[in-house]
């Protein structure tokens, strides 16, 4: 269900109604009533357009908007020169492609648009309908006052899309790199914003998905995952190992 904030503008109410349709999903006026209220009235999760951000109230009880996450600290300690492990592993240069099979608040695939720069392209699946319209509008319109990052965050693709279909679909050697950061299979306690994506995630990373990644990718597929994880040598990663890091980079580079 789709609705306004508490005192919503004739835009934002405009807003409302035009992605109920565009979604195929129900408006309800807000008419000042509390969100507890009409999350019970709601068969799914709430969707409530705002002037300056969406919010998306889930029936479990948690609350999800876009923020720019770590892409902040990040970005500035890229801007300054200093190394970014993300961007490292991959290999990423200017005027590359970027493919972000697992989206969720874009932190990587931001600072994958600020390594490729404006020759290069970033792509982002998100499987989760409403969490790939928070993020697409939360990248079109938050204010960093870093301009660097504030076209690099506008540059984004951002498609809803399960990454076994859209991977399946691709041409052979097709991307540059393709990347990988699904829910830690171990809880990383301290990662800001996964607590509430959890509740939110739609899991779609499997064999399939890394086989089609293979055969997609001109340079690597890179997965982020904590260090504890089977995944790097279920899947044949090469792990790259950081001593005090509570989650590690795999790689699997492409033999040309």
């Amino acid at each position: 269900m789709i609705t306004t904030s508490y005192r919503p503008s004739e835009y934002t109410i405009h807003t409302a109604q035009s992605l109920s349709d565009k979604l195929g999903d129900t408006y309800c006026s807000r008419n000042k009533q509390p969100i507890e209220k009409m999350l019970e009235r709601s068969a799914n999760d709430l969707l409530v357009i705002g002037k300056e951000r969406f919010e998306l109230y889930t029936k479990q009880g948690e609350k999800f908007f876009f923020h720019p996450n770590t892409a902040m600290f990040r970005a500035k300690r890229f801007l300054r020169g200093e190394a970014e492990p993300m961007i490292k592993a991959a290999g990423l240069r200017e005027g590359d492609t970027f493919l972000d099979c697992t989206l969720g608040l874009a932190s990587d695939a931001i600072l994958a648009s600020m390594a490729v720069g404006k020759s290069g392209q970033v792509i982002g699946l998100e499987k989760n309908k409403l969490v790939s319209l928070l993020v697409e509008t939360g990248l079109q319109t938050w204010e960093t006052g870093i301009e660097p990052l504030q076209t690099a965050m506008k540059r984004i693709q951002v498609k809803h899309a399960d990454c076994s279909d859209y991977l399946r679909n691709l041409p052979d050697s097709s991307v540059d790199v393709i990347y990988f950061d699904p829910m830690f299979h171990e809880p990383v306690e301290k990662s800001d914003g996964i607590a509430s994506l959890r509740a939110l995630a739609e899991e779609g990373f499997n064999e399939e998905c890394i086989t089609h990644a293979v055969r997609a990718a001109k340079k690597c597929v890179v997965l982020k995952d904590h260090w504890k994880s089977p995944r790097f040598e279920r899947y044949g990663f090469k792990v790259l190992k950081r001593k005090t890091a509570l989650f590690h980079f795999g790689v699997i580079h492409i033999s040309s």
